[in-house]
């Protein structure tokens, strides 16, 4: 249960709608238990009267005392309808604050995990998959929300129900209330014994659910991969087994269930057993009435739902226990990347690396050694290298996605961590290596880095991007919608559209990430034409493979095994002769040859 104390802030957020509920449960009780005593008197009114009315047979009173008791029956009849009517009008009331509050604290529970995602930096993701962190959110948060609604719900009227039973028992006849609750502590060992099974059980479903979703979720992603590849079939195996694991699970959580409800019932069954026979010998002995054995019955028939409700509810607050401990341990984490800075500024450009190393702390890879370097306000600058040799890391570091390990990076004379990071990145037009478009329509996605857009903004960055003609010629043009992760387009047309979602904000720092690769050199030419004019007074960095790219650059950067082996311009470094010059030879020979 520690871990459900974490819902004790929304408890209190929500403590007047609690508080009703409570109050709603108590009276919806009373009016629930107050029917057995007039069933009691009934009994008793019908049990004494019976024999007088049989001896008045054949004498005109008979219909007399007929009438008098069709119309008692009639009233106590009447009486328990309306003192049900009135519980069932409390519940209602009960289920309306109860019930509502946990839909409310399931909504702030949902924003609260997404936000606290949001936050965590990209080593996060790079650690966990994403059918885990979605079904946590989803989920978990289900069942958290069980037990703060229906959970609670039941077991504050069970409790109520329980305690004004035991006080109404006691107040008829403390022995036969005595031999009436005799079973119940078998019940509590029992319900003892089965929650530690069922917490252990309930913690393996989950995680077994998680793994499932996972599995889903990333063959969907790599469906063209699998058809591709013939595996459809493969895929289904392993999908049959991660669901035969799930199934087999759950059906051990179900099996102990199935023997605990029944084990309750027999329970409170011998319940009523012993008040028939103790009630029957107290009845001969003149110390209780008929009424009260019926009354007795009613009570312990009152307490059979409640407490085969303690079984489900027992395994709501344990599936809750376990969902919230695993919502706890993405809650707890601090992000890697955090800034305590709240000024926002604006800034001019000016980049510095100074002795930066950096370590991928999931990998242990060393991907930068002692790299050092600056860019002006306004300049262009070029990373060329081979497969792996930390250009992408560098992108990354100047985003602030990873903190270094040892050096340091200014922007405009300041250290990077000191910066206002939501200020800074806003000021930074960044296109990934890897293109993700949204599930929206063309023009949201390009429009995405901003809050309101101009008209003809849309437009004009397309055009930017080289990607307007393309836009076009779709029926619905720039409201067509994408499919996932933009599976509509070419992957080229991906490379521009989010080239141009990186130009529509209009950045004082402008990051590409190798985002030409899938682009013809005809269509490359268009798009860096354009971003001549866009890049001017702009520090601009372009990460490539192809030399043709990045020979107008004013700095070019030749990293090699995360340290830097040259630097210069284009033709600086042609008459060095040394691995840009190879690179480039090398380069000329496959175009002459293709």
């Amino acid at each position: 249960m520690r871990h459900l104390l974490f819902l004790n802030k929304y408890f209190y957020k929500y403590k007047w709608w609690i508080i009703p509920g409570v109050i709603f449960v108590v009276i919806s009780n009373i009016f629930g238990v107050v029917p057995a005593q007039v069933v009691g008197h009934a009994f008793n009114l019908i049990t004494e009267n019976i024999a007088i009315y049989q001896l008045c047979n054949g004498f005109e009173r008979q219909q007399v005392m007929y009438d008098i008791f069709s119309n008692s029956l009639f009233f106590f009849g009447a009486l328990i309808l309306v003192l049900y009517l009135l519980r069932g009008l409390f519940l209602f009331f009960m289920r309306q604050t109860i019930i509502l509050m946990s839909r409310h604290i399931e909504f702030d529970m949902k924003n609260e995990i997404y936000a606290h995602y949001q936050k965590l930096s990209l080593g996060f993701y790079r650690r966990n998959n994403t059918g885990d962190l979605m079904n946590r959110a989803t989920e978990d948060v289900n069942r958290v929300r069980m037990y703060v609604g229906p959970a609670i719900m039941y077991t504050i009227n069970t409790t109520v129900l329980f305690f004004l039973i035991i006080y109404f028992m006691f107040s008829v006849n403390s022995t036969l209330a005595i031999y009436c609750l005799l079973p119940l502590p078998i019940l509590v060992l029992t319900i003892y014994y089965v929650n530690t099974i069922i917490n252990q059980r309930s913690e393996k479903i989950q995680e077994q659910l998680s793994r499932l979703s996972s599995f889903v979720q990333e063959r969907f992603s790599g469906i063209r991969v699998i058809k591709s590849y013939v595996r459809e079939d493969h895929t289904q195996d392993v999908f049959a087994e991660e669901s035969q694991s799930y199934k087999n699970n759950s059906m051990g959580l179900v099996k102990v269930q199935a023997l605990f409800f029944p084990s309750m019932l027999l329970l409170v069954g011998l319940s009523t057993t012993l008040t028939v026979y103790i009630g029957g010998k107290q009845v001969i002995e003149g110390s209780i009435t008929a009424g009260n054995i019926a009354e007795f019955i009613v009570y312990v028939n009152q307490l059979t739902f409640p407490v085969t409700m303690l079984g489900w509810v027992t395994t709501l607050i344990q599936r809750a226990a376990a969902s919230q401990k695993r919502i706890n341990e993405f809650l707890q984490l601090k992000p890697d990347i955090s800034s305590a800075n709240t000024v926002e500024k604006d800034f001019t450009g000016k980049i510095s690396f100074k002795n930066v190393s950096f370590t991928y702390p999931d990998t242990g890879i060393e991907a930068l050694k002692n790299v050092s370097f600056e860019i002006e306000k306004g300049q262009f600058l070029a990373i060329i290298g081979r497969t792996g040799s930390g250009k992408s890391t560098l992108a990354n570091l100047i985003m602030r996605m990873y903190d270094v390990d040892s050096g340091s990076i200014q922007i405009d004379g300041n250290e990077l961590k000191g910066l206002n990071l939501h200020s800074y990145r806003n000021q930074v037009g960044f296109v990934p290596q890897e293109v993700f478009l949204f599930s929206d329509t063309i023009k949201n996605n390009i429009a995405f880095g901003l809050d309101q857009v101009e008209p003809g903004q849309v437009e004009q960055a397309a055009k930017n991007a080289a990607v307007y003609q393309n836009i076009i010629d779709f029926d619905l043009k720039f409201e067509t919608m994408l499919g996932e992760r933009g599976i509509t387009l070419s992957g080229g047309q991906k490379q521009r559209v989010s080239i141009a979602r990186a130009l529509i904000k209009e950045p004082k720092i402008l990051i590409f990430d190798d985002c030409l690769s899938a682009v013809d050199t005809k269509t490359e030419e268009e798009i860096l034409g354009n971003l001549g004019a866009i890049m001017k007074g702009k520090t601009s960095i372009l990460i490539a493979h192809r030399i043709s790219t990045i020979k107008n650059a004013d700095k070019i950067i030749v990293l090699d095994e995360g340290r830097i082996i040259e630097q210069g311009t284009h033709q600086q470094l042609l008459d060095l002769g040394g691995a840009y010059a190879e690179m480039y030879d090398n380069q000329l020979l496959e175009e002459e040859n293709s």
